[in-house]
């Protein structure tokens, strides 16, 4: 258990990370070539296969791509992968990496430019994360479950944010964002009443908790909206604000503020084999669900979060999870990976075991089926 610092002890250090730039705006990506020339002159360009084939034919520069070398995405950020990127790099002496597409690709970017020593420029095609401007990285074994967290030595060097591209990708990748981005508020506030670390080694400044809370506030404003202009692929004010709450606010509040039970909860749910087709931000939703029931947060709340998910399509039971009728066993097998020493569900004030998982867990999910079935979405 994580206890509240004692007003007489020592000050720890208040703590705050950032990208070193961050654009965001219509057509941002015409500035990607000048921006990597700025940083180095022998770019890889690793983008998923999607990317490769949608995104790129549309943005042509002045001779092409031809100017960045460009190497496909393997599909999973895990340790062959980076090992054989860092090769990469290594043999054709690139000195400038740039990371285009999802959560994935992106910190499989920031990895490899951390452990060869060379700046990383990111580029996501989706708002499905907070991964872009935070400086860490999630490495999965090769059959996606999670392994652990790579600490980078600074955030990245740029991060670029095209809303045009991003309004064009399927909306479920903004809603899974918005699950991501939803956590960011109440994990912080977890961290803050149990005096815990933030995930850049101290502790969190008054910025970082205005910006956590600015994150929650622009969900609920503009969610909604941003979810049916994305449905018809339109750049909007709405729009534009969830994508800065998924990308900047999140990113900057997650790491600067802290992660608690939601996140871990996460983490737990990958070693169940269903939710393998589910989003990170689909997961984490789930997560704050649980940490709300397991904090005792009052049902005003608890009401407001969960019309919010339901409202925007974000997962409030164990159905939407694809874990229907799953066994008590199992659960607890996520429960048990939740409780793991190093997670940070231990940010949480009160002391947390397996067994208060499973319950929170199942208690989520009977509360999003009880208002389901009573039409409270």
């Amino acid at each position: 258990m994580i206890l509240i610092k004692d007003e007489n002890s020592v000050r720890q250090p208040l703590k705050a990370v950032f990208p070193g730039k961050y654009i965001q705006g219509k057509k941002a990506l015409n500035e990607l070539k000048y921006l990597t020339e700025s940083f180095g002159n022998r770019g890889l360009l690793l983008a998923s296969p999607s990317v490769i084939t949608h995104v790129l034919p549309k943005y042509q520069f002045e001779n092409g791509w031809d100017w960045i070398h460009l190497d496909t995405f393997q599909g999973e950020c895990c340790r062959e992968e980076l090992e054989r990127l860092s090769a990469k790099v290594h043999h054709d002496k690139t000195d400038v990496i740039v990371g285009m597409g999802g959560g994935k690709v992106i910190d499989t970017a920031k990895i490899v430019a951390d452990s060869t020593g060379i700046p990383v420029i990111i580029v996501p095609t989706i708002a499905s994360s907070d991964a872009p401007c935070s400086g860490c990285g999630v490495i999965y074994s090769g059959d996606g479950i999670f392994e652990g967290v790579y600490y980078l030595k600074m955030n990245p060097q740029a991060v670029l944010v095209d809303e045009s591209v991003i309004a064009q990708a399927p909306t479920r990748f903004l809603v899974s964002g918005m699950g991501d981005a939803l956590a960011t508020w109440f994990e912080a506030r977890s961290c803050k009443r149990s005096g815990s670390a933030n995930e850049c080694g101290g502790y969190a400044t008054h910025t970082a908790m205005a910006i956590a809370h600015v994150c929650y506030k622009t969900l609920l404003k503009y969610g909604i909206q941003a979810k049916n202009d994305c449905d018809l692929f339109v750049t909007s004010e709405a729009l534009s604000a969830v994508i800065e709450a998924n990308i900047l606010m999140s990113g900057l509040g997650f790491e600067s503020c802290g992660l608690a039970s939601a996140h871990s909860i996460h983490n737990g749910l990958t070693v169940l084999e269903e939710t393998h087709t589910f989003y990170h931000g689909e997961k984490v939703a789930f997560g704050v669900l649980a940490g709300l029931h397991l904090t005792g947060a009052p049902v005003s709340e608890k009401e407001k979060v969960y019309g919010f998910c339901e409202a925007v399509g974000l997962p409030t039971t164990f159905d939407d999870l694809n874990l229907a009728g799953i066994s008590r066993e199992r659960l607890m097998e996520a429960a048990v990976k939740t409780c793991h020493p190093n997670e940070a569900v231990h940010h949480e004030v009160k002391s947390v075991d397996p067994e208060k998982i499973l319950i929170a867990m199942k208690a989520a999910d009977a509360y999003g089926r009880k208002r389901k079935a009573t039409g409270n979405n």
